[in-house]
């Protein structure tokens, strides 16, 4: 098969290039083999490819192969297994840039009803995020009434959460930094901030003053670009800072005085998904389920970015978008044809020709 292995870091993400490898083995009895259609870009994806991820130091550490997030179709799986060759599955594991990846079943779900394996793979861990640290037993329990404030709205993370936010009945203010990402997330029902206006913050307090709240501020800010000053100035006092990433740092981390803290008596809750995954499977495996229930009930919509990007070869350039913040939604790479794979399966009998 095809993949892209990072044998060694590199600092220029056009080296990026496809190479043989043999296909991924089935190391566990609960291990499913997957065909992968799609791929989706995402900014951990570029600090992998650098050695610039604290995951670098343990557990995507040379050779590995790239990509976290992908949707296809089932090629093997165990007699036991709920899912049979030919299933549509997305998911979210090291080894997505490859045209097969072996992954156990509990990382798999099978994509929605009425979704396509694009969507669903623009989807994928984006939901899981929000839905943890938004609603989720160790986040910020976003309650109906409240007021959510989503920075990098625009991006693959924020589309998905202003959607969460708004599905637990919040209000919704999007951050974004054009015209075109303001057109994007005003479709999906949601008021918007632009961060490149003078004193923007202001604008947010400007926004969500009212009875009960004269100061103005939101209770929530999801933060996933790495500005915490700002969303301290945006809460209410009392309100709460949800730091999900720092894509917007370039590897620069922010320190902010931490009496800012303590004058709005705010919560900073630092949430990292793939660790709470590995810490608590089991939270884990509700907090998927959760996400495909609420896109099947239409809460929450793929937000795919227009460009298009066809084989493993389109990486580089597609990781070359994301870094210059062209960007809305998720980008996501087309890797092979469903039809095709299907077909392929259907001449060899159920299984995809290996």
């Amino acid at each position: 098969m095809k993949a892209i292995i990072i044998d060694t870091f590199v600092t220029d993400l056009s080296t990026l290039h496809p190479t043989t490898a043999p296909l991924p083995k089935l190391w566990s009895p609960t291990d499913v083999l997957i065909r992968i259609t799609h791929a989706s870009i995402t900014h951990v994806d570029t600090l992998y490819a650098r050695g610039q991820h604290q995951n670098n130091r343990r557990h995507a550490i040379p050779p590995f192969t790239l990509g976290l997030e992908f949707s296809g179709i089932v090629a093997q799986s165990p007699a036991f297994s709920a899912y049979r060759p030919g299933d549509r599955v997305f998911g979210s594991a090291l080894g997505a840039y490859a045209e097969y990846i072996a992954v156990p079943e509990a990382l798999l779900r099978r994509v929605p009803r009425g979704w396509g394996l694009r969507e669903a793979c623009a989807l994928g861990a984006s939901g899981c995020v929000a839905v943890a640290s938004l609603v989720g037993e160790r986040g910020a329990g976003v309650r109906a009434g409240e007021s959510v404030l989503v920075l990098g709205a625009a991006g693959g993370l924020g589309v998905v959460a202003c959607q969460v936010a708004k599905a637990a009945e919040a209000r919704v203010i999007g951050v974004v930094g054009s015209a075109e990402k303001e057109r994007v997330v005003r479709g999906l029902g949601v008021d918007v901030v632009r961060y490149d206006t003078p004193g923007w913050e202001e604008g947010v307090r400007v926004l969500t003053r009212g009875e009960g709240n004269e100061e103005g501020g939101v209770d929530v800010v999801y933060d996933p670009v790495g500005n915490v000053e700002s969303s301290l100035r945006c809460i209410k006092y009392g309100g709460r800072v949800l730091v999900i990433g720092y894509a917007g740092r370039h590897g620069v981390m922010e320190k902010i005085p931490a009496n800012k803290i303590l004058l709005k008596s705010a919560k900073v809750i630092g949430y990292r998904w793939g660790e709470h995954g590995r810490r608590f499977p089991h939270e884990a495996e509700r907090v998927w389920d959760k996400v495909v229930e609420i896109a099947e009930k239409g809460e929450v919509k793929a937000v795919v970015y227009d460009e298009e990007y066809k084989g493993l070869e389109s990486v580089p350039r597609a990781m070359h978008d994301v870094e210059a913040n062209r960007v809305w939604g998720r980008a996501v790479i087309t890797i092979a044809d469903e039809g095709e794979v299907l077909e392929e399966m259907k001449a060899s009998n159920g299984k995809a020709k290996l």
